[in-house]
């Protein structure tokens, strides 16, 4: 994820329970290219990704969600051939992290406007996404990025059970986290 990480996502920490470093198990996060493909590629990654980290149980829920917030950077977020500070890098990219007791999905795109949930009518095929983000994660938000990096992050996080509960059980979750 780089060095930017504990930077771009200090927003998200705030008012949430402080994590012992030495419950960090793993984090992720990969690039994507302006095409709307890049949506496929985000949900193959999040998949292997869970799937490596013993958390297959999730893949469906985390996965639509990465889905949701992708399209909205793509969409929204992301103009075809931006190109971030001097050097190349893909204008929208998501971070996978993963404690004992969460899972975050962030991604990050180049626009500073923050995501507007939309009011989709009968039969309409968009402005359902942020709606679907809210009921398959715990919490969402978002938050311009700091220092030297232009743009927003607009994370999900999803509680996870004790190990034990990953069957489908509540795993002694209150709120989605431990109790």
């Amino acid at each position: 994820m780089g060095t930017e990480g504990s930077t771009v996502l200090s927003p998200l920490w705030r008012g949430l329970p402080t994590i012992d470093s030495s419950v960090v198990s793993d984090s992720a996060s990969c690039s994507l290219p302006h095409r709307f493909e890049a949506v496929r590629s985000a949900r193959k990654f999040t998949g292997a990704t869970l799937d490596r980290w013993g958390l297959a149980a999730l893949v469906d829920d985390v996965a639509l969600v990465v889905s949701e917030l992708v399209t909205n950077s793509l969409r929204y977020g992301a103009v075809p051939g931006d190109r971030a500070g001097d050097g190349y890098e893909a204008p929208v990219r998501l971070h996978l992290m993963h404690w004992t007791t969460r899972l975050v999905c962030a991604v990050r795109d180049p626009s500073e406007a923050g995501p507007v949930a939309g009011r989709a009518a009968a039969g309409d095929e968009c402005g359902r996404g942020l709606f679907l983000v809210e009921q398959f994660s715990d919490s969402w938000g978002w938050h311009p990025l700091a220092g030297t990096l232009r743009g927003k992050v607009v994370w999900a996080l999803f509680g996870l059970p004790h190990e034990a509960g990953l069957d489908g059980g509540d795993g002694g979750l209150r709120d989605g986290f431990p109790a």
